[in-house]
This record gives C-alpha cells, structure tokens and sequence, in this order.
C-alpha cells in the first residue's frame, strides 16, 4: 500500500503511451497484466475494445509513468485499433510462438502501425509463450531475422512464468525516453530566445505527427 501511495504522491515527469497490437490470443493481456500487476490469469477472457493500465517507474531519475494500451485482436476492432495509435511514442508487436499464423500476420500489423503512429516511434518485436518451448513453431531466428530487417527490437517472453515480460517493457520505455529527451533538448534549444518548452516539464508527453520532427535517431535495433 505503501508503494501505491509513494507512486499516487510522486512528480510524473513523463507520460509514456505504449500500444501492444497483434492477433488475438497471442497473449497482449496477460504480458499487461505480469507488467502492471504482476498478475496471470489462466481463466483470462479476449479483450473487448480497449483498455488501459498504468505503471510507474524511475529512469535516469526521471518518473516515468507508463500507459500501456491494449486492444482486441479480433478484425471487427479494427477501426477502434486505427485511432488508439494515435500519440503512442512505444508499440509492441505481439506473436504466439505456438502459432506460425500469429507470426506470419506481424508484417500487416506493422504496415498498419507505421501507417498510423509517428515515424519515431519505438517498436519492439515479442514473441510470447516461451514456456511453451516444445510446441514452438516460430524459430527465434526467423524472429530475429524479421526484426533486424525491420529495425526493431526483439525479446520472447513468458507471461505464464514472468520470464522477460520485466525487461521486454523497461527495454522499450528505456528507449522511449532516450528518444523524447532528445527531441526535448531539440525543442528546449528552439526556445531559448523567449518561448517555453512544454517537452521538458509537461506530464504528458507525446510524439503527435504534426509536431516538428527531431532527427531519426536510429534507435531501434534487435
């Protein structure tokens, strides 16, 4: 309770929105639900729309208050999926090593994505259910070969056994503010003749599209 109370009283210095997408069943929940409460549900139910939760943390001595989005799968949400990229700066593409057609869809979902989110945008590749190694259909090298053609990050997680669901989110919130705090000082620089910089001490950061764009910071790698 304490902990909660510490989180409620702490300066936010950073809103981080972070979308996790993919097909259905892969398994999006439960890796938000380990993440944010450390919680796994064996009887968890396929999201409905969206939903979101919160989490709290320190990088470089910054709080840093993560707002993980997740969505259903399911194509008739489609259209829900389009507007809630919007503002994102983090995305998590989701497969179920189990199921090769999870995998196989992960190039659609990024076409999409990339459609939609800021071209800056830190994305990480997640294959799920590694606890599941014997019924593995999807290689972790034809994952990592996807992701370094792509540019992204990669981790294979276990929501069933906490395993790498931990550092998957510090992984990509950790690059998320190296790349804000870039365009920060971007923008801190442009004003330093009289406006004000809200990048630096506003609680709600974001990377909208029509914002000016820093330089590419090449960041996001496997």
């Amino acid at each position: 309770m304490s902990n909660l109370q510490s989180n409620f009283n702490q300066k936010i210095d950073y809103v981080f929105k972070v979308v996790l997408i993919g097909d259905s069943a892969v398994g999006k929940s439960q890796l938000l639900s380990r993440f944010a409460r450390n919680e796994f549900s064996l009887d968890s139910k396929a999201t409905i729309g969206v939903e979101f939760q919160t989490k709290t943390l320190n990088i470089d001595q910054k709080a840093i208050k993560a707002q993980i989005w997740d969505t259903a799968g399911q194509e008739r949400y489609r259209a829900v999926t389009s507007a809630y990229y919007r503002g994102a700066v983090g995305a998590m593409l989701v497969y179920d090593m189990t199921k090769r057609q999870s995998f196989d869809h992960i190039a659609r979902w990024l076409e999409e994505l990339r459609g939609h989110a800021d071209k800056n945008i830190v994305i990480m590749l997640i294959g799920n259910k590694s606890d599941l190694g014997s019924l593995r259909v999807v290689p972790t090298e034809d994952a990592k070969e996807f992701a370094q053609m792509e540019n992204l990050f990669f981790m294979e997680t276990s929501a069933l056994e906490a395993t790498n669901v931990e550092a998957a989110f510090n992984t990509i919130l950790t690059e998320i503010y190296r790349v804000i705090s870039k365009k920060a000082l971007v923008a801190n620089d442009e004003t330093d003749s009289g406006g004000s910089s809200s990048l630096l001490k506003g609680t709600k950061i974001v990377v909208p599209g029509q914002e000016p764009q820093a330089a590419s910071s090449g960041c996001c790698r496997s």
